[in-house]
């Protein structure tokens, strides 16, 4: 009897939500307002953006997230809650429109309003309706950073690059492999990493017990924050021939600038059976020009919100991305080219530098806006890992790539086959111990790899008016400031 009860109430409960949702459905805004449907009945949620009352209604725009629109929805005075204001969350049921004074506009005619969150305005909220902050003014309210229309636009996009960067590699063969972010190595050798220790003290002094100190004792040696995860990819490369990584990373580098994070994301493909750097230049080129253009067809409405709302404007500059060969210099022709323009520089351009972002952007003008591959450095100038020249020891088989508005973009190489000379270098740098296991991949049947490094929000910057790297990653960390 009981059971006979049950699916009873199931049978009346299900009649009842196939009857309500017939009569409302949940809806995302951007549904809403790419499909301009008149009559239908539609339940949506979101964030009250504005709020204006009139004489016989109260209009307010309603965002989920879901796009860069805003949804007006029309309500009457009668029916208005009395904690709805901006910021609010809300609940809306309603009869769409096309509003005939308005650009045929869509709209929602509410019947019902519930606030799902009252948000006090008076009292702490730090962005006022059809007002303009400045992005360092924003940046101090990380948690509600994602309310501002930029910002989630922003978010968006970043969503968006990230899938057509899986895509792209997915439709190359290539696999993603997953680095660890706690490692025992310092893949660029630059000393540019933080140290990981147990915050735990019962359990760091039971392992002190072993005697060793307290910065090795949990694992028996130093741990860091990975700086990079190609290391771990070439030894996967030499089982799957094409791999690549994308995750975070870290350094410790005490800058602030715009370009600059102590936590940042890369994308590292690596790819075995290369012999020149040719290969790597083609992948460098093909994979920025696709997911660029992969972005201006999928997120134009994104985008183009945000060069309306900046002083840049127009994406024109992309067009030299995307519409011509790359230029390539290698070091030395590159360093002739500003030396014989030093009067552009601040700063005396010195050849035992390496190149400056001021060098690095005039290049790049100085190709005519179109980006430019800098290859075969001095072997001082790069890590330990790069394949020297033939016939020139003092030369590395590498590759910088620049490009508009952020410079240096990628970074490149082929990567030494000779056991030897990498025990040699590891040897100079006193790491021969802790990566013999690099050594011995060039042991165990070694074949030759390149690969790259591109960092995931110096692109967002280069293909966006954002000035500052730390507005384009949702919780930026940098000197003296880890929030959240």
């Amino acid at each position: 009897m009981r059971n006979l009860c049950s699916l009873r109430v199931n049978v009346l409960y299900r009649c009842f939500s196939t009857s309500h949702k017939k009569f409302f459905s949940n809806v995302s805004i951007s549904e809403v307002i790419n499909l301009k449907q008149t009559g239908r009945k539609v339940r949506v949620k979101g964030w009250v953006k504005a709020l204006r009352v009139m004489k016989n209604n109260i209009f307010f725009d309603v965002s989920d997230g879901s796009s860069v629109g805003k949804l007006q929805v029309v309500l009457s005075h009668s029916e208005k809650p009395t904690d709805l204001s901006v910021g609010s969350s809300v609940k809306v049921e309603g009869v769409t429109n096309v509003n005939p004074h308005n650009n045929a506009q869509p709209e929602l005619i509410a019947s019902v309003v519930d606030v799902i969150g009252s948000c006090d305005i008076q009292n702490g909220y730090p962005f006022a309706p059809r007002k303009t902050y400045s992005p360092d003014y924003i940046r101090q309210f990380l948690h509600l950073r994602p309310r501002t229309e930029s910002f989630a636009s922003l978010l968006r996009i970043r969503n968006a690059a990230s899938i057509a960067v899986h895509s792209y590699m997915n439709s190359k063969g290539f696999i993603l492999i997953h680095p660890p972010m706690l490692t025992s190595n310092d893949c660029e050798g630059a000393g540019e990493v933080f140290q990981v220790t147990a915050y735990n003290d019962n359990l760091v002094t039971e392992m002190l017990k072993d005697g060793l100190p307290e910065d090795e004792a949990y694992f028996d040696g130093k741990a860091f924050l990975t700086v990079s995860g190609q290391l771990h990819a070439e030894c996967v490369a030499r089982s799957i021939s094409k791999v690549y990584t994308f995750g975070p990373t870290f350094r410790a580098e005490n800058s602030r600038s715009r370009l600059h994070l102590s936590e940042f994301y890369m994308i590292e493909p690596e790819i075995a059976f290369v012999e020149s750097l040719d290969d790597v230049l083609l992948l460098m080129e093909d994979f920025l020009k696709t997911i660029v253009t992969s972005l201006l067809n999928t997120e134009a409405e994104d985008i183009g919100f945000l060069y309306r709302n900046s002083n840049m404007k127009s994406t024109e500059y992309l067009a030299r991305v995307l519409d011509s060969p790359f230029g390539i210099l290698t070091y030395d022709e590159a360093f002739d080219v500003i030396c014989k323009n030093v009067h552009e520089f601040k700063t005396r351009p010195r050849k035992d530098d390496g190149l400056n972002k001021e060098q690095e952007l005039f290049l790049v003008k100085n190709n005519g806006g179109c980006p430019v591959f800098v290859i075969n450095w001095p072997k001082e100038m790069k890590p330990f890992y790069m394949k020297e020249l033939v016939g020139n020891s003092s030369m590395v088989s590498a590759v910088d790539l620049l490009v508009p508005r952020v410079g240096e973009l990628c970074g490149g190489s082929l990567r030494e086959t000779d056991p030897n000379i990498i025990a040699e270098r590891l040897k100079l740098m006193h790491l021969e111990e802790q990566l013999q296991w690099y050594t011995d991949l060039r042991r165990f049947g070694n074949v030759p790899t390149g690969g790259f490094g591109m960092g995931f929000e110096r692109f967002l910057q280069m293909l966006l008016p954002v000035e500052n790297i730390k507005d384009v990653i949702p919780f930026p960390r940098w000197p003296h400031n880890c929030r959240m």
